[in-house]
């Protein structure tokens, strides 16, 4: 038994989205079925969609950012009942066996078929996985989040990727009142960066292309703002930051950057670079500085994300779109006209 739901799907790397139908699988002992009410867009949408990480497997039905709302339990299921928001980030499954996702690391699953993504993944069942532009999802109840009470769905949805995205580093590395820390981009992730840092107690600067957005990066809880087309910005803050995290993918002169790290201090990059980086040995040897990565993270940090974010009042700044707009949203994603994050009403896919 399956339901057939209504959906928004590429069918190849250069056709426009196009609504479809698609199959979601009957509930299993341990599943939850939930009617999606918000999708957000992610870069990674597009990427995927377009063919930039690979060939992907058409037709793509993307969204890893899902908000909504139980309308089925599995026999088994303990977690959630009827009427429950919840939601679903970037993946849906792991092997559940290896250290990682025995630690609740099941982002960096190293089990055989590793993390099983939201979306232009295989399951376990041998069936493709479709992602958030959709009206409904069945998921095992082990990789669904629940959503407070006071955070609205259209806003939680952007949290499942981008809130937790930018709260695992700054999480890690221990952002709060003794940390000095910068935001590289005040896009759809660098706007929870600032937010979510700022509630953490650490102090924040934005360090942007240009100052076009300063007024909302104060306005978010930035305490300095900095253009980095100006040079001079890279002399003033030689040495000052704690921890800096580059959410854009533009490929940066990362000796540039970490010159502005303390002794021991860490670049982290979440935003996935076009091409291979090179960074030089005396940046980050001088000071003993680290560059690192991170991505996205495990169910029990995002559900902290999403209670931290409740506790905080943090949601993020979206547009809410109906679902025939995708493909002009992702135009205005690739002119970075948006603030910060579109957000797809799945109620107009009906």
């Amino acid at each position: 038994m399956t339901t057939t739901v209504n959906a928004m799907a590429a069918t190849s790397a250069t056709e426009p989205l196009t609504k479809t139908t698609i199959e979601r699988r009957d509930v299993g002992p341990h599943d939850v079925a939930f009617d999606i009410k918000f999708a957000g867009i992610c870069h990674s949408d597009i990427h995927t969609v377009k063919g930039e990480w690979g060939e992907p497997e058409y037709p793509v039905v993307a969204g890893h950012e899902i908000a909504g709302v139980v309308t089925e339990v599995g026999s088994d299921v303990t977690k959630y009942k009827v009427g429950d928001h919840v939601g679903v980030g970037c993946f849906v499954d792991s092997c559940r066996e290896c250290d990682n996702c025995k630690a609740g690391l099941q982002q960096y699953c190293t089990g055989e078929g590793g993390m099983i993504g939201t979306y232009n993944a295989t399951g376990k069942d041998g069936t493709p996985t479709y992602g958030g532009y959709s009206q409904a999802i069945v998921v095992d109840e082990n990789y669904v989040l629940r959503i407070p009470d006071s955070i609205p769905l259209d806003k939680a949805a952007p949290l499942l990727c981008a809130g937790i995205t930018l709260f695992s580093p700054l999480h890690h590395w221990g952002a709060g009142p003794d940390k000095k820390v910068a935001i590289i981009g005040l896009g759809g992730l660098g706007h929870m960066g600032v937010k979510i840092a700022h509630a953490m107690g650490a102090e924040v600067t934005v360090l942007s292309q240009s100052l076009k957005k300063m007024e909302d990066g104060l306005r978010l809880g930035a305490d300095e703002y900095y253009a980095t087309s100006d040079e001079d910005t890279f002399t003033k803050l030689a040495g000052k930051f704690d921890l800096i995290v580059n959410t854009v993918s533009a490929n940066l002169d990362l000796a540039a950057y970490m010159g502005l790290l303390a002794t021991d201090g860490t670049l982290v990059e979440v935003g996935a670079p076009e091409k291979p980086m090179e960074l030089p040995f005396f940046p980050l040897a001088a000071q003993r500085r680290s560059l690192s990565g991170s991505m996205i993270g495990g169910i029990p940090e995002t559900q902290e994300m999403l209670d931290f974010c409740a506790e905080h009042d943090i949601t993020p700044e979206i547009e809410v779109i109906a679902a025939d707009y995708v493909n002009e949203a992702y135009e205005r994603v690739l002119a970075s006209d948006v603030r910060y994050r579109f957000v797809i009403d799945t109620s107009t896919l009906q």
